[in-house]
């Protein structure tokens, strides 16, 4: 889709949209690719890794405002930078959805990705891919959410 469609979907981001705008910025300049689709809730803008065609992150559209889905898939090398997050962005990762799959396979569709299984402030966590790492973007969350990022470009 077209840049308009980045411009309309700048427009509903209300408050978060400077940092929506830096976290935009920061995968483009990653080289990411980044994809815009509609759907009922609004627009899903999702960026994919140009190596890889993975989709590393989608911003999300919630009644509670912009949300970012990331899809760590290096996670095991840098997951003591979870430690380092806000308590906000820990209780939003505490709060989401077990991964099914990983506890009991027969719990979940077979076709389900495989959430992620780690450690954060000792404590071990299965979550879902889905809901595990889905911060709220504001101005507290975006430098660790771009540091997150960040992480997996680091080889």
């Amino acid at each position: 889709m077209t840049d308009k469609n980045y411009s309309e979907f700048l427009e509903i981001t209300g408050p978060s949209r400077r940092q929506v705008e830096e976290i935009n910025d920061f995968l483009m300049d990653s080289r990411c690719r980044r994809e815009i689709k509609t759907s009922k809730s609004g627009f899903t803008v999702s960026y994919l890794l140009e190596e890889s065609k993975k989709t590393l992150a989608t911003f999300v559209c919630r009644k509670t405002g912009i949300k970012l889905r990331i899809y760590p898939q290096r996670l095991p090398e840098y997951m003591e930078f979870l430690d380092t997050l806000p308590a906000k962005m820990k209780k939003e990762i505490i709060k989401s959805s077990v991964c099914k799959r990983l506890i009991n396979p027969d719990d979940c569709n077979p076709k389900c990705a495989m959430g992620y299984d780690f450690f954060m402030d000792n404590t071990r966590y299965q979550k879902c891919r889905y809901m595990a790492f889905m911060p709220a973007v504001t101005e507290e969350s975006t430098p660790f959410i771009k540091e997150f990022l960040r992480k997996e470009f680091m080889q």
